[in-house]
């Protein structure tokens, strides 16, 4: 499984590389679960990231399929490997293809090796969010490479509390027949970790757990250094 560290700073950037993750994250915790970081801090986090890919998100979109594929772009241009879309305010699967189908047309034609994550919630219910269970079938037909698993509120709740192991496992090994890749997160634990070995994603996101337990607080080094050893 890789690591994929959610940063807030350039100094905590650093942090996550000197640590060992594998994926450096760029997002904008103030703008909700996915929110947006702006083009120069994503292009100033890969000058510290170095040959360490980077992922950045483009906010928890409602259906606007050009804005998000504009963004998408924007987010590609500013040197992200990997373009996350949180579809969170997306009700029906129609939706949900047009605008993965937009979005993964607008990454590819700028750099066909780029990845596109699309993003369901562990907690859709109590969002009123399409089902993260539907992503596999619709994100391969878009043709995005990477489905993911959060959550859509940050209030200290995990992934864990809203779906049973064996759910995971089931959207795991879906998203695997359809040949895509997948990420789970949403205030991983380092108790869950043999729970992730069982299930087995392909990436995880954490940055709650390396802050000590306290997502408003810093990375340190020496829990990702941790995590990373647990994972290898």
């Amino acid at each position: 499984m890789k690591l994929l560290v959610s940063p807030i700073n350039i100094e905590e950037a650093n942090t996550c590389k000197l640590g060992g993750a594998d994926i450096i994250d760029v997002k904008n915790p103030k703008e909700g679960s996915l929110g947006a970081n702006f083009p120069w801090m994503i292009s100033a986090v890969k000058k510290v990231a170095g040959s360490v890919p980077v992922s950045a998100t483009i906010g928890d979109f409602n259906y606007k399929p050009g804005t998000a594929s504009l963004a998408a772009l924007g987010a590609a241009v500013a040197g992200a490997e990997y373009i996350k879309v949180g579809l969170y305010d997306i009700q029906t699967g129609e939706q949900a293809l047009d605008m993965l189908t937009g979005i993964v047309r607008s990454v590819k034609d700028f750099d066909k090796n780029k990845k596109v994550v699309a993003s369901g919630y562990s907690d859709y219910r109590r969002i009123n969010s399409i089902s993260p269970f539907e992503l596999p079938s619709i994100g391969a037909r878009a043709g995005v490479d990477v489905v993911m698993m959060d959550t859509g509120i940050k209030d200290g709740r995990s992934t864990f509390e809203f779906l049973e192991e064996q759910e995971l496992v089931e959207f795991v090994s879906g998203a695997k027949d359809y040949g895509l890749q997948t990420a789970i997160a949403g205030t991983i634990k380092f108790d869950d970790i043999p729970s992730l070995r069982r299930i087995s994603p392909d990436i995880i996101g954490v940055r709650g757990c390396v802050c000590g337990g306290d997502r408003n607080s810093t990375i340190k080094k020496e829990l990702v250094e941790r995590l990373k050893d647990l994972l290898a």
